[in-house]
């Protein structure tokens, strides 16, 4: 019985052996798992904090967006109220030279009537020479 016994405590033994050694490799396992999910909790945590950032720049982004949206509109707006100034000065600049033609038309028809009356003015000064 007591060799029993004693081949029963050997075996209990090495079981324990076994089951120790089993233990200590799954502590093993369990630390550089933990480390391991240390390592990914601070990955994520940089994840995080890059996100916050790029959430961030995106708002930035948009507002940024949204300005430069308004100026476009504004600086349209001032064009078509330029493109406005423009064709009125053209149609009054075409006023003005058909004006001008009209005016340099009547400066000649009255240059031509000046001349007939100095034709005529001279006429008669020669008529009351020959005659008087």
């Amino acid at each position: 019985m007591a060799s029993d016994n004693e081949q029963k405590l050997d075996e209990l033994s090495r079981k324990l052996g076994v089951q120790e050694d089993e233990l200590r490799r799954a502590t093993e396992r369990a630390e550089l798992a933990e480390k391991n999910l240390k390592s990914i909790e601070d990955e994520l945590q940089m994840v995080g904090e890059n996100m916050k950032q790029l959430e961030s720049s995106a708002e930035k982004a948009v507002e940024r967006e949204e300005k430069l949206k308004d100026k476009i509109l504004s600086i349209k707006q001032k064009f078509k109220a330029a493109e406005g100034r423009f064709e009125y000065g053209e149609m009054n600049i075409t006023k003005l030279n058909q004006r001008i033609d009209d005016i340099e038309d009547e400066i000649y028809r009255e240059k031509l009537k000046i001349k007939k009356c100095a034709d005529e003015l001279g006429e008669t000064f020669d008529d009351m020479l020959t005659n008087y």
